[in-house]
Protein backbone atom coordinates (compact mmCIF):
# COMPACT_ATOMS: atom_id res chain seq x y z
CA UNK A 1 0.00 0.00 0.00
CA UNK A 2 1.62 3.36 -1.31
CA UNK A 3 1.65 6.30 1.55
CA UNK A 4 0.02 9.30 1.33
CA UNK A 5 2.13 12.23 -0.19
CA UNK A 6 3.61 14.19 2.56
CA UNK A 7 3.29 17.98 1.31
CA UNK A 8 4.93 20.61 3.15
CA UNK A 9 3.92 23.22 5.06
CA UNK A 10 3.90 26.60 4.10
CA UNK A 11 5.21 29.04 6.66
CA UNK A 12 2.97 31.84 7.43
CA UNK A 13 5.54 35.06 6.80
CA UNK A 14 4.89 38.74 8.69
CA UNK A 15 4.48 41.49 6.75
CA UNK A 16 7.63 43.61 6.52
CA UNK A 17 8.12 46.53 8.85
CA UNK A 18 9.02 48.89 6.29
CA UNK A 19 7.66 48.92 2.99
CA UNK A 20 10.37 49.30 0.66
CA UNK A 21 10.49 50.69 -2.70
CA UNK A 22 11.48 54.57 -3.86
CA UNK A 23 12.24 55.60 -0.79
CA UNK A 24 11.93 54.33 2.95
CA UNK A 25 9.11 57.00 4.85
CA UNK A 26 10.71 58.43 7.74
CA UNK A 27 9.78 57.82 11.35
CA UNK A 28 7.10 60.16 12.34
CA UNK A 29 7.79 62.83 15.18
CA UNK A 30 4.04 64.44 14.96
CA UNK A 31 2.74 64.90 18.21
CA UNK A 32 5.73 63.96 20.26
CA UNK A 33 4.73 66.96 22.95
CA UNK A 34 1.99 64.51 23.94
CA UNK A 35 4.33 62.00 24.75
CA UNK A 36 5.55 60.24 27.96
CA UNK A 37 9.44 60.47 28.65
CA UNK A 38 9.44 57.49 28.08
CA UNK A 39 7.93 56.97 25.04
CA UNK A 40 9.88 59.94 23.63
CA UNK A 41 12.94 58.26 24.25
CA UNK A 42 12.54 55.04 23.06
CA UNK A 43 10.84 56.44 19.95
CA UNK A 44 14.33 58.31 19.46
CA UNK A 45 16.37 55.08 20.21
CA UNK A 46 14.21 53.63 17.51
CA UNK A 47 14.65 56.12 15.13
CA UNK A 48 18.54 56.68 15.50
CA UNK A 49 18.39 52.51 15.12
CA UNK A 50 16.21 53.16 11.81
CA UNK A 51 18.93 54.86 10.11
CA UNK A 52 21.90 53.06 11.10
CA UNK A 53 20.08 50.06 9.69
CA UNK A 54 18.92 51.17 6.67
CA UNK A 55 21.20 54.26 5.38
CA UNK A 56 24.95 54.58 4.63
CA UNK A 57 26.97 56.94 5.95
CA UNK A 58 27.65 58.34 2.58
CA UNK A 59 23.89 59.10 2.40
CA UNK A 60 23.02 60.61 5.91
CA UNK A 61 26.06 62.98 5.57
CA UNK A 62 24.44 65.45 2.88
CA UNK A 63 21.51 65.92 5.69
CA UNK A 64 24.19 67.74 8.06
CA UNK A 65 24.92 70.27 5.14
CA UNK A 66 20.92 70.97 5.27
CA UNK A 67 20.88 71.82 8.68
CA UNK A 68 23.89 74.08 8.27
CA UNK A 69 21.75 75.71 5.54
CA UNK A 70 18.74 76.07 7.96
CA UNK A 71 20.65 77.54 10.64
CA UNK A 72 22.82 80.31 10.18
CA UNK A 73 25.96 78.50 8.67
CA UNK A 74 28.06 80.50 5.54
CA UNK A 75 28.31 78.50 2.32
CA UNK A 76 32.02 78.93 3.06
CA UNK A 77 31.52 77.33 5.74
CA UNK A 78 29.49 74.32 4.95
CA UNK A 79 32.22 73.88 2.15
CA UNK A 80 34.65 73.26 4.44
CA UNK A 81 32.43 70.95 6.28
CA UNK A 82 32.34 68.95 3.30
CA UNK A 83 35.65 68.70 2.36
CA UNK A 84 36.95 67.42 6.14
CA UNK A 85 37.14 63.58 6.16
CA UNK A 86 33.49 61.57 6.84
CA UNK A 87 34.83 60.11 10.27
CA UNK A 88 35.45 63.57 11.57
CA UNK A 89 31.71 64.47 11.47
CA UNK A 90 30.43 60.52 12.78
CA UNK A 91 27.35 59.03 11.60
CA UNK A 92 25.72 60.13 15.30
CA UNK A 93 25.87 63.76 14.00
CA UNK A 94 24.24 63.08 10.64
CA UNK A 95 21.54 61.14 12.05
CA UNK A 96 20.92 63.74 14.84
CA UNK A 97 20.72 66.41 11.40
CA UNK A 98 18.49 64.40 9.93
CA UNK A 99 16.22 63.84 12.86
CA UNK A 100 15.98 67.59 13.53
CA UNK A 101 14.89 67.98 9.91
CA UNK A 102 12.17 65.37 10.19
CA UNK A 103 10.62 67.48 13.50
CA UNK A 104 12.70 66.38 16.12
CA UNK A 105 12.68 69.05 18.95
CA UNK A 106 16.36 70.06 20.20
CA UNK A 107 15.59 69.29 24.07
CA UNK A 108 12.38 67.46 25.58
CA UNK A 109 12.30 67.95 29.68
CA UNK A 110 10.39 65.25 29.59
CA UNK A 111 12.85 62.49 28.44
CA UNK A 112 15.61 64.46 30.75
CA UNK A 113 13.12 63.45 34.21
CA UNK A 114 12.91 60.15 32.59
CA UNK A 115 16.61 59.58 32.16
CA UNK A 116 17.19 60.73 35.78
CA UNK A 117 14.52 58.36 36.89
CA UNK A 118 16.33 55.21 35.86
CA UNK A 119 18.86 53.60 37.52
CA UNK A 120 22.69 54.33 37.33
CA UNK A 121 22.44 57.13 34.95
CA UNK A 122 24.25 60.25 35.65
CA UNK A 123 24.02 63.48 34.36
CA UNK A 124 21.19 65.46 32.29
CA UNK A 125 20.52 65.03 29.00
CA UNK A 126 21.73 67.87 26.63
CA UNK A 127 20.29 69.61 23.47
CA UNK A 128 20.46 67.81 20.23
CA UNK A 129 22.27 70.63 18.72
CA UNK A 130 25.20 70.82 21.07
CA UNK A 131 27.09 67.46 20.24
CA UNK A 132 25.83 68.16 16.64
CA UNK A 133 27.46 71.91 16.56
CA UNK A 134 30.90 70.20 18.07
CA UNK A 135 31.14 68.15 15.58
CA UNK A 136 30.43 70.46 12.89
CA UNK A 137 33.25 72.83 14.32
CA UNK A 138 35.70 70.03 13.94
CA UNK A 139 34.96 69.56 10.34
CA UNK A 140 35.11 73.44 9.48
CA UNK A 141 38.40 73.36 11.06
CA UNK A 142 39.56 69.89 9.59
CA UNK A 143 38.34 71.04 5.79
CA UNK A 144 39.74 74.40 5.72
CA UNK A 145 43.03 73.23 5.79
CA UNK A 146 41.99 71.03 2.66
CA UNK A 147 39.61 73.31 1.28
CA UNK A 148 43.22 76.14 1.11
CA UNK A 149 45.66 73.03 -0.16
CA UNK A 150 43.46 72.37 -3.21
CA UNK A 151 43.16 76.55 -3.23
CA UNK A 152 46.87 76.77 -3.53
CA UNK A 153 46.79 73.75 -6.25
CA UNK A 154 44.46 75.43 -8.50
CA UNK A 155 46.35 78.60 -8.29
CA UNK A 156 49.93 76.78 -9.53
CA UNK A 157 47.77 74.87 -12.56
CA UNK A 158 45.82 78.38 -13.23
CA UNK A 159 48.49 79.54 -16.04
CA UNK A 160 49.14 75.94 -17.64
CA UNK A 161 46.66 75.71 -20.78
CA UNK A 162 44.51 73.31 -21.64
CA UNK A 163 42.67 73.15 -25.18
CA UNK A 164 38.87 73.06 -25.02
CA UNK A 165 36.73 70.08 -26.14
CA UNK A 166 36.10 71.72 -29.61
CA UNK A 167 39.75 72.70 -30.11
CA UNK A 168 40.88 69.16 -29.33
CA UNK A 169 37.91 68.46 -31.90
CA UNK A 170 39.31 70.96 -34.84
CA UNK A 171 43.15 69.69 -34.16
CA UNK A 172 42.39 65.66 -34.61
CA UNK A 173 39.95 66.84 -37.62
CA UNK A 174 43.10 68.47 -39.48
CA UNK A 175 44.57 64.89 -39.18
CA UNK A 176 41.40 62.97 -40.33
CA UNK A 177 41.48 65.75 -43.43
CA UNK A 178 45.39 64.67 -44.55
CA UNK A 179 44.11 61.60 -47.09
CA UNK A 180 41.12 64.30 -48.16
CA UNK A 181 43.55 66.78 -49.20
CA UNK A 182 45.74 64.27 -50.76
CA UNK A 183 42.66 62.60 -52.58
CA UNK A 184 41.53 66.20 -53.73
CA UNK A 185 45.70 67.79 -54.66
CA UNK A 186 45.13 64.70 -57.35
CA UNK A 187 42.43 67.42 -59.06
CA UNK A 188 45.61 69.84 -59.43
CA UNK A 189 48.02 67.22 -60.65
CA UNK A 190 45.97 65.17 -62.72
CA UNK A 191 42.54 66.83 -63.87
CA UNK A 192 42.43 64.35 -66.71
CA UNK A 193 42.13 61.30 -64.56
CA UNK A 194 40.97 62.65 -61.52
CA UNK A 195 38.24 60.31 -60.53
CA UNK A 196 35.32 62.34 -58.44
CA UNK A 197 33.85 59.62 -57.01
CA UNK A 198 37.26 57.93 -56.23
CA UNK A 199 37.33 57.59 -52.92
CA UNK A 200 36.76 55.29 -50.06
CA UNK A 201 34.97 57.23 -47.48
CA UNK A 202 33.35 54.49 -45.34
CA UNK A 203 36.79 52.92 -44.74
CA UNK A 204 38.45 56.15 -44.27
CA UNK A 205 36.05 57.23 -41.69
CA UNK A 206 35.71 54.18 -39.71
CA UNK A 207 40.13 53.34 -39.54
CA UNK A 208 40.28 57.56 -38.40
CA UNK A 209 37.19 57.03 -35.86
CA UNK A 210 35.52 59.80 -37.36
CA UNK A 211 32.42 60.79 -35.17
CA UNK A 212 29.46 63.13 -35.63
CA UNK A 213 31.94 66.19 -33.94
CA UNK A 214 34.18 65.35 -36.27
CA UNK A 215 32.47 64.93 -39.32
CA UNK A 216 30.82 68.94 -38.73
CA UNK A 217 34.06 70.28 -38.52
CA UNK A 218 35.23 68.40 -41.51
CA UNK A 219 31.93 70.06 -43.41
CA UNK A 220 33.42 73.23 -42.32
CA UNK A 221 36.83 72.94 -44.20
CA UNK A 222 35.36 72.14 -47.00
CA UNK A 223 32.03 74.74 -47.39
CA UNK A 224 33.64 77.84 -48.52
CA UNK A 225 35.23 75.89 -51.39
CA UNK A 226 32.14 74.09 -52.52
CA UNK A 227 29.80 77.46 -52.41
CA UNK A 228 32.46 78.62 -54.84
CA UNK A 229 32.22 75.88 -57.00
CA UNK A 230 28.57 76.38 -57.14
CA UNK A 231 28.29 79.92 -57.83
CA UNK A 232 30.74 79.29 -61.04
CA UNK A 233 28.26 76.83 -62.05
CA UNK A 234 25.77 79.64 -62.43
CA UNK A 235 27.92 82.56 -63.49
CA UNK A 236 25.40 85.19 -64.55
CA UNK A 237 25.01 86.13 -68.09
CA UNK A 238 26.50 89.67 -69.25
CA UNK A 239 23.31 91.04 -68.86
CA UNK A 240 22.41 90.56 -65.68
CA UNK A 241 25.81 91.96 -64.66
CA UNK A 242 24.80 95.11 -66.04
CA UNK A 243 21.84 95.36 -63.81
CA UNK A 244 23.77 94.65 -60.91
CA UNK A 245 25.99 97.38 -58.53
CA UNK A 246 29.23 97.82 -59.59
CA UNK A 247 30.59 96.04 -56.22
CA UNK A 248 28.64 92.76 -56.98
CA UNK A 249 30.05 93.10 -60.50
CA UNK A 250 33.40 93.34 -58.72
CA UNK A 251 32.53 90.01 -56.68
CA UNK A 252 31.59 88.20 -59.98
CA UNK A 253 35.01 89.18 -61.48
CA UNK A 254 37.25 88.26 -58.71
CA UNK A 255 35.87 84.95 -58.29
CA UNK A 256 35.80 84.36 -62.39
CA UNK A 257 39.64 85.70 -62.37
CA UNK A 258 40.72 82.99 -59.28
CA UNK A 259 39.30 79.85 -61.06
CA UNK A 260 40.18 80.98 -65.12
CA UNK A 261 42.34 78.28 -65.35
CA UNK A 262 39.90 75.54 -65.04
CA UNK A 263 37.39 74.68 -67.73
CA UNK A 264 34.26 74.36 -66.98
CA UNK A 265 34.16 70.63 -67.29
CA UNK A 266 37.04 70.62 -64.36
CA UNK A 267 34.21 72.90 -62.48
CA UNK A 268 31.84 69.92 -62.55
CA UNK A 269 34.43 67.39 -61.66
CA UNK A 270 35.71 68.84 -58.45
CA UNK A 271 31.92 69.96 -57.51
CA UNK A 272 30.94 66.51 -57.55
CA UNK A 273 34.06 65.71 -55.43
CA UNK A 274 33.20 68.06 -52.52
CA UNK A 275 29.16 66.91 -52.73
CA UNK A 276 30.26 63.51 -52.58
CA UNK A 277 32.83 64.48 -49.71
CA UNK A 278 29.96 66.39 -48.05
CA UNK A 279 27.51 63.65 -48.30
CA UNK A 280 28.98 60.50 -46.80
CA UNK A 281 29.93 63.45 -43.71
CA UNK A 282 26.05 63.90 -43.66
CA UNK A 283 25.60 60.39 -43.04
CA UNK A 284 27.50 60.20 -40.41
CA UNK A 285 26.12 62.93 -38.68
CA UNK A 286 22.80 61.26 -39.32
CA UNK A 287 24.01 57.93 -38.27
CA UNK A 288 25.04 59.23 -34.77
CA UNK A 289 21.70 61.25 -34.29
CA UNK A 290 19.76 57.87 -35.01
CA UNK A 291 21.63 55.85 -32.87
CA UNK A 292 21.85 58.54 -29.85
CA UNK A 293 20.19 57.12 -27.03
CA UNK A 294 17.42 59.17 -25.49
CA UNK A 295 18.39 61.27 -22.67
CA UNK A 296 17.64 59.80 -19.28
CA UNK A 297 16.46 62.72 -16.75
CA UNK A 298 18.35 62.45 -14.05
CA UNK A 299 16.66 60.86 -10.44
CA UNK A 300 16.19 63.15 -7.95
CA UNK A 301 15.27 61.97 -4.00
CA UNK A 302 12.47 63.13 -1.95
CA UNK A 303 15.12 64.79 0.48
CA UNK A 304 16.62 67.08 -2.39
CA UNK A 305 13.64 67.98 -4.11
CA UNK A 306 12.35 69.96 -0.93
CA UNK A 307 15.82 70.67 0.16
CA UNK A 308 15.18 73.72 -0.34
CA UNK A 309 11.62 74.73 0.53
CA UNK A 310 11.10 77.13 3.43
CA UNK A 311 8.05 76.35 5.76
CA UNK A 312 7.27 76.55 9.35
CA UNK A 313 8.09 73.87 11.11
CA UNK A 314 5.94 74.80 14.66
CA UNK A 315 3.68 77.54 15.61
CA UNK A 316 2.81 78.03 19.06
CA UNK A 317 0.12 80.35 17.83
CA UNK A 318 -1.96 77.92 16.56
CA UNK A 319 -0.45 75.31 18.17
CA UNK A 320 0.39 73.53 14.91
CA UNK A 321 3.06 71.24 13.27
CA UNK A 322 4.49 71.16 9.90
CA UNK A 323 4.59 67.29 8.12
CA UNK A 324 7.61 66.33 7.08
CA UNK A 325 8.05 67.98 3.47
CA UNK A 326 9.14 64.72 1.79
CA UNK A 327 5.84 63.80 1.96
CA UNK A 328 4.61 66.25 -0.67
CA UNK A 329 6.76 64.41 -3.42
CA UNK A 330 3.68 62.66 -5.36
CA UNK A 331 0.86 63.37 -2.56
CA UNK A 332 -2.19 64.11 -4.51
CA UNK A 333 -3.48 66.98 -2.20
CA UNK A 334 -1.48 69.14 0.40
CA UNK A 335 -3.10 71.22 2.70
CA UNK A 336 -1.20 74.54 3.69
CA UNK A 337 -2.16 77.23 6.40
CA UNK A 338 -0.10 80.50 6.46
CA UNK A 339 -0.26 81.78 10.20
CA UNK A 340 0.23 85.40 9.16
CA UNK A 341 -2.51 85.79 6.49
CA UNK A 342 -4.92 83.02 8.51
CA UNK A 343 -5.61 80.81 4.82
CA UNK A 344 -6.27 77.81 4.47
CA UNK A 345 -5.77 76.40 0.95
CA UNK A 346 -5.87 72.75 -0.79
CA UNK A 347 -3.23 71.93 -3.03
CA UNK A 348 -4.49 69.28 -5.73
CA UNK A 349 -2.38 66.98 -8.11
CA UNK A 350 -2.71 68.17 -11.65
CA UNK A 351 -2.08 64.06 -12.76
CA UNK A 352 -3.26 62.04 -9.57
CA UNK A 353 -1.83 58.33 -9.20
CA UNK A 354 -5.05 56.74 -8.07
CA UNK A 355 -3.11 53.50 -7.24
CA UNK A 356 0.49 55.04 -5.84
CA UNK A 357 2.34 53.81 -8.33
CA UNK A 358 4.69 56.48 -7.93
CA UNK A 359 4.69 57.03 -11.94
CA UNK A 360 6.81 59.52 -13.58
CA UNK A 361 4.95 63.15 -13.77
CA UNK A 362 2.59 62.17 -10.96
CA UNK A 363 1.49 64.27 -8.35
CA UNK A 364 2.81 67.25 -6.24
CA UNK A 365 6.68 68.39 -6.31
CA UNK A 366 8.84 70.78 -5.58
CA UNK A 367 11.01 73.58 -6.68
CA UNK A 368 13.01 75.32 -5.09
CA UNK A 369 10.57 77.14 -2.80
CA UNK A 370 7.59 76.70 -4.72
CA UNK A 371 5.08 73.92 -4.93
CA UNK A 372 4.70 72.66 -8.89
CA UNK A 373 2.54 70.36 -10.11
CA UNK A 374 -0.51 71.37 -9.23
CA UNK A 375 -3.76 72.34 -11.03
CA UNK A 376 -4.17 75.68 -11.36
CA UNK A 377 -7.77 76.06 -11.44
CA UNK A 378 -8.92 73.63 -8.68
CA UNK A 379 -6.22 74.73 -6.19
CA UNK A 380 -7.17 77.14 -3.93
CA UNK A 381 -7.50 79.18 -0.30
CA UNK A 382 -10.03 80.88 1.40
CA UNK A 383 -9.26 82.83 4.95
CA UNK A 384 -10.47 81.76 8.28
CA UNK A 385 -12.06 84.44 10.44
CA UNK A 386 -11.89 82.24 13.40
CA UNK A 387 -8.84 80.27 12.87
CA UNK A 388 -8.62 78.70 16.02
CA UNK A 389 -11.89 77.23 16.10
CA UNK A 390 -11.91 76.50 12.00
CA UNK A 391 -7.90 74.96 12.60
CA UNK A 392 -9.20 72.94 15.46
CA UNK A 393 -12.21 71.67 13.07
CA UNK A 394 -9.50 70.86 10.95
CA UNK A 395 -7.39 68.48 12.71
CA UNK A 396 -10.63 66.57 14.01
CA UNK A 397 -11.87 66.15 10.20
CA UNK A 398 -11.98 63.10 8.29
CA UNK A 399 -11.10 61.91 4.65
CA UNK A 400 -14.98 62.41 3.79
CA UNK A 401 -15.11 65.93 5.86
CA UNK A 402 -12.18 67.49 4.21
CA UNK A 403 -13.61 66.93 1.02
CA UNK A 404 -16.22 69.89 1.37
CA UNK A 405 -14.30 71.54 4.27
CA UNK A 406 -13.25 74.45 2.81
CA UNK A 407 -16.71 74.76 0.53
CA UNK A 408 -18.20 75.22 3.91
CA UNK A 409 -15.97 78.33 4.90
CA UNK A 410 -17.89 81.07 3.60
CA UNK A 411 -15.38 83.62 2.55
CA UNK A 412 -14.17 84.33 -1.18
CA UNK A 413 -11.65 81.62 -2.73
CA UNK A 414 -8.38 82.84 -3.84
CA UNK A 415 -5.97 80.81 -6.47
CA UNK A 416 -2.70 79.53 -4.88
CA UNK A 417 0.44 80.73 -6.60
CA UNK A 418 2.98 77.93 -5.13
CA UNK A 419 5.11 79.81 -2.97
CA UNK A 420 6.30 78.71 0.50
CA UNK A 421 7.52 80.41 2.76
CA UNK A 422 8.39 80.55 6.82
CA UNK A 423 4.55 81.40 7.81
CA UNK A 424 3.45 78.46 5.44
CA UNK A 425 2.31 75.20 7.57
CA UNK A 426 2.25 71.94 5.86
CA UNK A 427 -0.92 70.68 7.62
CA UNK A 428 -1.70 67.51 5.87
CA UNK A 429 -0.84 65.53 2.71
CA UNK A 430 -2.99 63.11 0.73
Amino acid sequence: MALPKRTKKKTVRAAPRIKRGSKLADPNWDGWEEWSGEQYHKFAQGTREFYYQNFKPADLYPFTWTWMGQNGYTKEQIKQAKAAPGFTLSVTAAITSKMLLCGMPLYNPKEDEYWQSLPGTMGNTRPADEFLKKRIEECIVAGKVIVDEKAEEAEEKKDIYVPTIQERIRDQAYIQSEKLEEWLDGFISDKKNFDPKGFDFKTHFREMNVTQAHARKLKGFYETELDDFKALDRYPTAGQLKKMSEHEQDQWAQLKEGYAHLKKADIKNFTTAIEELMTALDFVIDSAKATRKPRKPKVYSADKIVAKLKYCVTDDKFKLASVNPTDIVGATELWVFNTKTRKLGKYIAKNIDPKGMGRDGTGLSAKGTTIIGYNEELSVQKTLRKPLDQIKDFKAAGKVKLRTFLDDIKTTDTKLNGRCNPETVLLKVV
